[in-house]
This record gives structure tokens, C-alpha cells and sequence, in this order.
């Protein structure tokens, strides 16, 4: 959504409020459930323009350890400082790109750093619960439902031959 700033930087108004809806780049094993929900606002404090938006995004995905469908539903914080074009010098964006959306011939596009932002902080391991047991790694059963009859108790192959020395004092 690209926003005229115009009352904002003819002193107008001090604080613009939008709302939006912002359709998200597909990620491979997720798929989501409709576009993601913007809302927000931009305050203008005496020549400091700060915007704070929140996005909201609904998702279905498998879960990273037990692989049954999830549902889940991620929200974002997003906050900037806002400049005019020209009032930062290349290098100050350069050093602090994830501080700043510029204005830029009066219009606020903030839908690619929106769009980043949502890619970099989403979750990389989507679990069905925090309390997930997976599945077993020898039988594959999902653990959730219940134990398996699979043995726990893993020998390190570079000790069994001590276990053959135990199992030899024991018969004496």
C-alpha cells in the first residue's frame, strides 16, 4: 500500500492511521489460510515521524516433529522511523536499513520491508504444541497417541564389546 504523507508533512495531522491487507510470498510447506491483515499508524512528534504497524498472517503447515497439520497464526510487530528523502545521507541508511522507511515524493511504500520483515522473523520450526514428542525414531509411530514397543536403551557401538565383558562376568 503505498501512503500520501502529504497531511503528514504539511503539519495537518499529526498521526495517520491505515489498514490493509497484504498478500505474502509463498514459503515452501506452508500454506496460508488468506492475505495478511495490516494495521497501523504513523505519528508525527515534532519533525520525528515513527510508524508502528501490526500484521497479522493465519497459516497451515505440517508439524516439525510429529508431521500432522497444524494451524497457527503468526503476528508481527513492525516498527520504523520515518524520513523524508534527502534528509539522510546514503551512508546512514546504508549502516541502519532496518531502521528507516523514506519518503519518497511525498508516498510511504512500506509493503517490501513489510514483506521481509514477515520472511526473516517467521517461525523456522512450527510445532502443533511446544510440548510435541514427535515420532519414535526406530518405528515412526507418532508418540503423541501413545508409546511404542521400540527399545530406548541404545548401545554406543564403540563400547559393546564392554557390554560382551560384562555379560561374560555375570555367567561365572
Amino acid at each position: 500500500m503505498i501512503l500520501d504523507m502529504g497531511p503528514l508533512l504539511r503539519g495537518e495531522v499529526n498521526r495517520m492511521d491505515f489498514e490493509y491487507t497484504l498478500t505474502p510470498i509463498p514459503m515452501n510447506r506452508i500454506e496460508f489460510c488468506d492475505n495478511a491483515h495490516v494495521s497501523g499508524y504513523i505519528t508525527d512528534e515534532g519533525g520525528y515521524m515513527h510508524l508502528l504497524a501490526r500484521t497479522r498472517l493465519e497459516f497451515v503447515a505440517q508439524c516439525d516433529r510429529c508431521l500432522e497439520e497444524t494451524r497457527g497464526e503468526f503476528v508481527l510487530e513492525f516498527e520504523r522511523t520515518v524520513a523524508a528523502e534527502g534528509t539522510l545521507t546514503d551512508e546512514k541508511i546504508e549502516d541502519n536499513v532496518d531502521e528507516f522507511v523514506i519518503i519518497e515524493k511525498g508516498k510511504l511504500d512500506i509493503d517490501e520491508q513489510l514483506t521481509e520483515a514477515l520472511l526473516l522473523d517467521f517461525p523456522k520450526k512450527i510445532l502443533c504444541s511446544e510440548d510435541c514428542p514427535g515420532l519414535c525414531f526406530k518405528c515412526g509411530k507418532n508418540l503423541k497417541y501413545g508409546k511404542c514397543n521400540c527399545t530406548t536403551k541404545e548401545v554406543d557401538p564403540r563400547l559393546a564389546i564392554l557390554a560382551t565383558l560384562l555379560e561374560d562376568n555375570g555367567e561365572e
